[in-house]
């Protein structure tokens, strides 16, 4: 058996017989849920009640772009793509959870105290995409896909190929918002810094999901 599956299985072995992490893994799928039918509700609520577009230093200045598929598919992949990596750092995994649980909440929050429009030259987003079911054209301040990817970028500092993936990753949805007029450039750059609270806010809200992975007790597949 590969040497890597050989830890990944004896990481989930350890980390399943442990009370703790037990109740933090489905506390974070809970809350994950929770987190979801709230961006659901308040994405609906932010989108009927949209009133007027207003202008934008760098949108007014650049044409819009056709990056629905760069949008589309690049979030389905970059969606995969952590989820492996959550289950490959399985004990990462609640205090990832419990962090974006967080950021979608807060974000859920802003979206409705100011009922701005989309960007006229917005471009069409399928309501058949499945990404229609989670971001919705009045849910603008702040950008999820330029936080997101910077949030796990933060968690996994530590690993430095996966700090890269999500830093790039985050500036390269940061691009395609703007490119396509998806974002108001005060979401994207916004994202960046609320982020980076949001952060630190959960490093004390969730310290002790936080200390199941510093804890040399339990390992991960790749520990350095």
């Amino acid at each position: 058996m590969n040497e890597k599956l050989k830890i990944l299985i004896k990481s989930y072995s350890t980390h399943f017989r442990q009370r703790d992490f037990l109740i933090s893994f489905f506390a974070s799928l809970a809350m994950i849920t929770f987190a979801l039918i709230i961006n659901f509700y308040a994405g609906t609520y932010a989108t009927l009640k949209a009133s007027n577009s207003v202008t934008d230093l760098v949108l007014n200045n650049i044409r819009a772009f056709a990056v629905n598929g760069l949008f589309v598919e690049g979030t389905f992949y970059f969606f995969i793509f952590s989820i492996i990596i959550c289950l490959l750092y399985i004990k990462r995994f609640p205090f990832i959870f419990k962090s974006v649980s967080l950021f979608i909440v807060v974000r859920a929050f802003f979206i409705n105290l100011t009922h701005i429009a989309p960007f006229p030259s917005q471009i069409f987003i399928s309501p058949l995409d499945m990404i229609s079911k989670f971001s919705f054209a009045g849910d603008l301040f702040f950008s999820g896909h330029t936080g997101i990817p910077f949030l796990l970028a933060l968690i996994f500092w530590d690993i430095k190929p996966l700090r890269f993936i999500f830093l790039g990753s985050s500036v390269f949805f940061a691009t395609v918002v703007l490119l396509g007029h998806l974002h108001y450039s005060i979401d994207v750059f916004s994202a960046f810094f609320i982020t980076y609270t949001l952060y630190h806010i959960s490093k004390i809200l969730f310290k002790k999901d936080l200390n199941l992975f510093e804890n040399d007790i339990y390992i991960e597949v790749f520990d350095k």
